[in-house]
């Protein structure tokens, strides 16, 4: 094999490796869309970073009664700064009750879709799975 045939396979393959990562980031089938539910609790952290923002919050189990700190993935502080989000929208320690896409293994996890503030102000977060392509 020549110089150039194995930079040229050396390429093909680094091109494949960086297109199924990046096909990987953007997969969100481990939320279930079809059925999202309600959480609501205080939130522990408000994560303005990217890719995608998170929202650490402290949610009161009903059948244990035990506090589950749930993390939640939001839309990239670029895409929130064009809705007219900040990083002081949701601040620590706030009450919020949010719509989320949960997580499929069923672990304390998922995507928002909406936040509602104590004021019972709704603030649309939309997904990532949702996210215009253009957009992210």
């Amino acid at each position: 094999m020549s110089g150039i045939d194995r930079v040229c396979k050396l390429l093909i393959m680094s091109f494949l490796l960086i297109s199924m990562s990046a096909g990987a980031h953007h997969s969100f089938d481990m939320f279930d869309r079809g059925n999202p539910i309600q959480i609501s609790g205080e939130v522990k952290e408000f994560q303005w970073v990217n890719p995608h923002t998170w929202i650490q919050i402290l949610v009161t189990d009903d059948a244990s009664g035990e506090i589950v700190e749930w993390s939640i993935e939001g839309r990239s502080p670029n895409a929130l700064v064009r809705r007219g989000w900040s990083r002081n929208t949701i601040l620590t320690g706030e009450q919020l009750t949010l719509t989320i896409y949960p997580l499929r293994n069923g672990r304390a996890g998922g995507a928002i879709a909406t936040v509602e503030k104590a004021d019972g102000t709704i603030i649309n977060a939309d997904t990532p799975s949702a996210v215009d392509p253009d957009e992210e």
